[in-house]
């Protein structure tokens, strides 16, 4: 999957530990409030996001998701190779908690197989919409992994977001696809992504994170591509190393625009990728969201601004009083 930036909302809040002094020299640069170019950077992350989403899409006519998924890893590992070759200045792959790296990696690398998956059956709008659901399930991981409390009006928030799945995927109907689980699945393996993140954040520097996901990634993708193997044509592979490249700068781009404004500013911005999805579907594929498709999709929306929202609000109140504990946000 193409994991929408808005579900990073919740994550970004918890202190940090300061960083040693010995390693004050890679450190992240500092933040920098500018939320206008930080909305300008998500607006152009949607786009690259959207078309290798229309792209995987596109493909899974002819390759098997698994095949398509390695092709993507394959990229993102190459990319990242830098970070990879010791003696190199750019060498990143010094880490404290390589278990909770790899394991990243393997919840990662379940969002994208299992979103591709789901695209080869569904419209891609519908499935890009179910996938904007993991801020539902990052709400509910964070009390069990991060000891976080949840107020009455984010559990409400969350309902809201799950009766829009509902509407959208319409079980019992005979409108709906048994492959609609597929981008569900994905949503919470990317909001088990997201925990494990912000777990090591503050230890691990992000080059080191992602550069231990690709390999993940390719490794595990390496063992069970045999299996589904279908030769590639020249075609197959430069569309699948465009997936690979756009997603890859999508996310890159998405990690920037963080540095200049905070994740509630630009949550609202990161749902027009349901846009780009939509319009290209509509060109490339003919598919037109249908009136359930985007009710569903605006409860979803809706309950993940006001997420967003009510996190705002209760990072200002912490600020205002620290010595408080978490209000019933």
């Amino acid at each position: 999957m193409t994991p929408p930036p808005a579900a990073a909302a919740r994550l970004d809040r918890a202190p940090l530990p300061l960083p040693e002094k010995k390693s004050a020299a890679r450190k992240a640069p500092a933040r920098a409030d500018r939320p206008f170019k930080g909305i300008a950077l998500i607006l152009a992350s949607t786009i690259f996001l959207g078309t290798s989403d229309v792209t995987a899409k596109y493909l899974s006519a002819t390759l098997p998701s698994i095949e398509i998924t390695w092709i993507r890893f394959l990229t993102f590992a190459l990319i990242m190779s830098p970070a990879m070759l010791p003696g190199s200045p750019l060498f990143a792959l010094q880490t404290r908690r390589p278990g909770l790296q790899l394991l990243r990696g393997a919840a990662l690398l379940g969002s994208s197989l299992f979103f591709i998956s789901g695209l080869r059956f569904l419209p891609i709008a519908e499935a890009s919409a179910t996938g904007f659901v993991s801020p539902l399930f990052v709400t509910a991981l964070s009390i069990i992994f991060l000891g976080e409390k949840v107020g009455l009006r984010r559990w409400i928030a969350t309902a809201v977001g799950l009766l829009g799945v509902i509407i959208l995927l319409r079980p019992g109907s005979g409108a709906f696809h048994p492959a609609a689980f597929f981008p569900i699945v994905s949503a919470l393996a990317w909001a088990c992504t997201l925990i494990m993140t912000r777990m090591m954040s503050g230890s691990e520097r992000a080059v080191t994170i992602m550069s231990y996901s690709s390999i993940a990634g390719v490794c595990i993708l390496s063992a069970l591509v045999p299996f589904v193997w279908v030769a590639p044509t020249w075609h197959d592979i430069m569309f699948g190393i465009f997936i690979g490249v756009a997603s890859t700068v999508g996310q890159w781009i998405v990690v920037l625009a963080f540095r200049y404004a905070d994740a509630s500013v630009l949550a609202p911005f990161s749902y027009t990728q349901l846009l780009w999805v939509s319009i290209l579907g509509f060109l490339i594929f003919g598919e037109l969201p249908d009136v359930w498709t985007v009710t569903g999709a605006s409860f979803i929306v809706a309950s993940g601004l006001y997420t967003a929202h009510r996190e705002r609000v209760r990072h200002s109140q912490l600020l205002a009083v620290p010595a408080e504990p978490s209000p019933n946000a």
